[in-house]
């Protein structure tokens, strides 16, 4: 009996004496975790912030702003709490393979949202155009209303609203018409070889100066472009604000014709030349 009460006495110091080196090594390593944890948490805000400051200064969408910044603190958690787990001695092996699984297979599903989001990170780091610029891109004409994520929503001279996914866009050639404060007005005036064309010249400068809105710099330039077939053809290009740019163009066309009609200058007419063979009839 005695013998027996010393074994079971034996049996139950070497469990708690093992119980008592588990818990230690477990407590010690489940304090590394948590260090590991709190330093990755203290690291990920920093450069959370360091993120936002630095999209601040380039004067980046608000919502763009948030959504990398905290994109980029989520995946350096997601790195810190693996690390903490396997430092508790859980393998994390198969937990990153189903991750990277679950990665792949979201990606593969969201391939043509992903794109437009790239293309929208581009558009809003890069700023090729603004909110109210009159672009032509994707093969759309219109104002920019709102530049998202995903889409860049564009209304049309005609008032529609047109929405183009940002991947389209950053896959075709940009042209921003409000990019400069200036813009150039290129005009063609045909006139008949019958008429002067030094008083051609002199009439079309004095129709350009007579407009305020044209800038005297850079100067506008009059030349001869062409001999046509049947007229001579100068290039008239004044140089406008470009909020002023339609209104100047349409203005000085009426006022080319008004002035050519009473100065007795003459826009000719295409010559269609009509021949019949009496002989086959």
């Amino acid at each position: 009996m005695n013998d027996a009460a010393a074994v079971t006495d034996l049996d139950w110091s070497g469990f708690i004496n093992l119980l008592r080196s588990v818990g230690i090594d477990f407590g010690l390593k489940l304090i590394v975790a948590l260090i590991i944890f709190y330093v990755g948490r203290i690291v990920a805000k920093m450069l959370q912030k360091g993120i936002q400051r630095l999209m601040q200064a380039q004067k980046t969408d608000k919502i763009l702003e948030s959504f990398v910044s905290n994109l980029a603190y989520w995946v350096i958690m997601i790195f810190v709490i693996i690390a903490a787990i396997n430092q508790i001695g859980v393998q994390t092996s198969s937990l990153i393979a189903v991750m990277g699984a679950a990665g792949l297979a979201i990606g593969l599903a969201l391939q043509g949202s992903l794109s437009n989001f790239a293309a929208g990170v581009l558009i809003v780091m890069f700023r090729p155009y603004r909110t109210g610029d009159w672009v032509e891109a994707a093969g759309i004409a219109g104002s920019v209303e709102q530049v998202q994520i995903l889409t860049t929503v564009l209304k049309t001279a005609d008032n529609k609203q047109i929405i183009v996914p940002n991947s389209q866009i950053m896959d075709s050639i940009i042209t921003n018409y409000s990019a400069n404060d200036t813009r150039r007005v290129d005009m063609v005036v045909g006139v008949s070889y019958d008429d002067d064309i030094d008083k051609v010249r002199a009439t079309l400068h004095e129709l350009v100066e007579s407009d305020s809105r044209i800038l005297k710099e850079p100067e506008c330039a009059i030349t001869i472009a062409a001999l046509g077939d049947s007229s001579v053809n100068f290039n008239v290009r004044p140089w406008v604000k470009t909020t002023d740019y339609w209104a100047v163009k349409w203005d000085l066309t009426e006022a080319v014709k008004k002035r050519f009609d009473q100065e007795g200058i003459s826009f000719p007419y295409p010559c269609l030349l009509y021949t019949s063979d009496a002989a086959d009839e």
